[in-house]
């Protein structure tokens, strides 16, 4: 027995598990995560039913779109005038809310007879509330994984399922399209919501409010987005957030014109909108698995200056091969994210981080269409190539006078904490 025992404790403790494997040792992750797979997956389900059922009640390719864009366009309404909703009202239940409002908007949606009006009504509903769901679930996330590295991998990681779903979500829609009708198909999008929503009733503790109920929702909203911006070394933050990404769509959103010049068909078009997202979802994975968090905060200045330096290769009219390895490289420059959430987390008082997360959120999704629009009036004018072309330089030029400034605002913010003693 002494023999046995000694031998026993000789064998080697289990490893550990190590970069993004850490965070399903948490609880209240793995319930997060699932919900953000579930309500994605209704909404990916949702945007294509919905864009089909549109289409088929008008016959017009325009309403179609249009269905698309007010995807986007009422997120800065619901991430401005409703920003304080993440901070003053207990977490949980604002995600259990927004969960179940999307629920019901798209349960109107699949009512027979639905006019296109609700239809429309409905979908910037859901948009408008996108916002303070994903603000508030990502300040969630600080306080479930930690201001540290875990909350990096976190965030990472639920951008990588998003990334990934975007590859094949529309793809399985449309096969689900096939088999069933687009309202039917909208009944899914019911169930996800209400599935996510229960997961987070369950699967995630209480928190109390991070504010107080103060003022008036709007007006204290509007407050907490000036105190945000107030605030110079989060401005900074947040316009590297933002900026970059508002270049970098200029590829996707030219896709179809570009694959048509090039004669490579619908399968090099599929090529040419994949390829951003492959080259994200390599970097990011590459980063958090394998580089420590000192090491990706090096790196997030100089990969934001060089992100988008591949489109000047678009100068040269390259053929498909070539213009695939260009967008994969400067997909795999959004690696910098994952400094910049650290450094972002740390920036913002834990009182306003509701709001700081929300308006990242809603200034994100607004500046990626504007950048589409743009990409699209300059193109009119100066054909695909010389736009991506000068989207890549004028982006270049505006990311390296962020990194310049965002390298004084920390400066002067190591200075100062270090005179008040903090």
């Amino acid at each position: 027995m002494p023999e046995e025992t000694e031998a026993l404790a000789t064998l080697p403790a289990a490893p550990r598990p190590t970069g993004y494997a850490r965070l399903f040792t948490v609880r209240e992750f793995r319930a997060v995560f699932a919900a953000h797979a579930l309500s994605l997956l209704g909404v990916i389900v949702s945007e294509v039913a919905l864009s089909v059922l549109v289409y088929d009640l008008t016959g017009s390719p325009l309403m179609s779109a249009l269905t698309f864009a007010l995807g986007f366009l009422p997120y800065l309404v619901g991430g401005t005038l409703l920003a304080s909703v993440a901070d003053r009202f207990p977490a949980r239940r604002v995600l259990v809310v927004c969960d179940l409002v999307c629920a019901g908007c798209v349960a109107l949606m699949v009512t027979p007879g639905a006019p296109i009006a609700v239809l429309l009504a409905m979908r910037c509903c859901v948009a408008v509330v996108s916002p303070v769901f994903q603000g508030t679930r990502m300040a969630t996330l600080a306080e479930i994984l930690g201001d540290g590295d875990l909350f990096v991998l976190g965030r990472s990681l639920l951008r990588i399922v998003s990334q990934s779903a975007l590859l094949v979500g529309f793809g399985l829609g449309g096969l689900l399209l096939t088999v069933v009708s687009p309202r039917h198909a909208l009944l899914i999008t019911v169930g996800t919501f209400c599935a996510s929503a229960a997961l987070l009733r369950f699967g995630t503790r209480r928190r109390p409010a991070r504010a107080g109920n103060g003022s008036a929702l709007v007006k204290d909203s509007l407050k907490g987005a000036r105190q945000v911006l107030a605030d110079r070394r989060v401005r900074v933050l947040l316009l590297m957030f933002w900026l970059p990404p508002m270049f970098s769509v200029a590829p996707e959103a030219l896709a179809a014109p570009y694959a048509d010049d090039l004669g490579v068909g619908s399968v090099g078009l599929g090529l040419l909108m994949c390829a951003l997202p492959v080259g994200a979802i390599a970097g990011e994975l590459y980063a958090g698995s394998r580089l420590r968090p000192a090491a990706r905060e090096r790196i997030a200045l100089p990969l934001v200056c060089c992100t988008l330096l591949p489109y000047l290769g678009y100068a040269l009219r390259p053929g498909l091969a070539v213009s695939l390895l260009l967008l994969v490289v400067s997909g795999a420059g959004a690696a910098y994210t994952l400094g910049l959430d650290q450094w972002f987390v740390r920036a913002v008082p834990r009182e306003l981080r509701g709001r700081a997360m929300t308006l990242l959120t809603a200034g994100l999704m607004t500046i990626q269409g504007v950048g589409m629009a743009l990409a699209g009036v300059a193109a009119e004018f100066a054909g695909v190539a010389a736009t991506v072309t000068g989207a890549g330089v004028l982006g270049t030029v505006c990311c390296v006078l962020l990194a310049l400034e965002a390298r004084r605002t920390e400066r002067r913010d190591r200075a100062d904490h270090d005179v008040t003693g903090r």
